[in-house]
């Protein structure tokens, strides 16, 4: 971490904004994924490292090195590979060494970002599965990653550990388990949504990226609204409250107070990347257009910090 006064945003893009995972979301292919990022001012790209974008089981040597070549000659930085975990998957069959399998292919993953020109690859903690007590999960989890982290040291790759699924989504549960696994190169990518929906206010959000100063080594930006929903009670004539659903919109309009995030990152001497996800259902739909609508109005937003 440097001082604060050399704070600055370097923006990165997620392909997942443009894979056609969301209803009528619009899906380019890596290479028109990667001249849109080019094309929109983007100056670093985060590859999602699953189909339909850089999946392990389609990239030989040759598409590999085809791709970093396309990379480098766009002038784009591969920031990370987006890699998908779920440490605690199949923690009810005792029989099946879940870890084990998870940690090797988050080393396959750390080979394919080597190869690529990056040395990050993001990565999850664990969904948690009811019946099972809370301290296996864990358990499960400091496990896996201990042993992914090894894998991804054997190529010089960091594990930026997003605060995402269920296990450790808390920063003070998160900061324990990094403390915990204890590997030089298993870091944190902590998001501000997350803490937002856990209901932290301004100084919350703060005080939580004062204490993950040790772990933060990435970033990922989105924007969001609540959207109340109820459920008609025909025989009451009334309503009862049902969970909030969330909604994508662009950076300066929702819920994620990014001002306190991104001031408390300057607090702290961040000089990673925030990258940028359009991760949901977006406002306005999810045609090309809009797309790339929203991803130039991050730019703007971010600009002025």
């Amino acid at each position: 971490m440097n001082d604060s006064k050399d704070f600055r945003i370097k923006t990165c893009l997620h392909s997942v904004s443009y894979a056609g995972f969301w209803r009528g979301q619009a899906k380019l292919s890596v290479e028109e994924f990667l001249e849109k990022a080019k094309e929109l001012g983007f100056e670093g790209v985060m590859l999602t490292a699953k189909r339909p974008h850089v999946s392990v089981s389609d990239y030989d040597a040759a598409a590999r090195e085809a791709l970093r070549s396309k990379i480098d000659d766009l002038g784009l930085k591969l920031v990370c590979m987006a890699g998908y975990t779920d440490l605690t998957a199949g923690i009810d069959k005792t029989g099946i060494p879940n870890a084990e399998i998870q940690a090797c292919y988050v080393g396959e993953l750390a080979e394919l970002a080597a190869d690529l020109g990056t040395n990050m690859v993001r990565v999850f903690t664990g969904y948690e599965r009811p019946g099972v007590p809370f301290d296996k999960q864990y358990a499960a989890v400091v496990e896996g990653l201990k042993l992914a982290g090894q894998k991804a040291a054997e190529h010089g790759v960091t594990l930026a550990v997003q605060n995402h699924h269920d296990i450790a989504s808390h920063h003070d549960t998160m900061y324990w388990l990094l403390d915990e696994v204890n590997l030089p190169n298993v870091k944190a990518a902590f998001d501000a949504w997350t803490p937002t929906l856990q209901g932290m206010n301004a100084e919350q959000l703060r005080a939580a990226v004062l204490k993950m100063k040790p772990y933060i080594v990435h970033t990922t930006a989105a924007q969001y609204v609540r959207l109340p929903r109820y459920h008609y009670e025909e025989s009451l004539v009334n309503y009862s409250q049902e969970k909030t659903l969330i909604r994508a919109v662009p950076m300066g309009k929702g819920i994620v107070d990014y001002e306190t995030f991104f001031n408390s990152l300057r607090e702290i001497g961040y000089q990673g990347y925030v990258g940028y996800e359009m991760c949901a259902e977006l406002a306005g739909g999810g045609s090309l257009e809009n797309l790339d609508r929203t991803a130039r109005k991050f730019l703007e937003y971010v600009s002025k910090f």
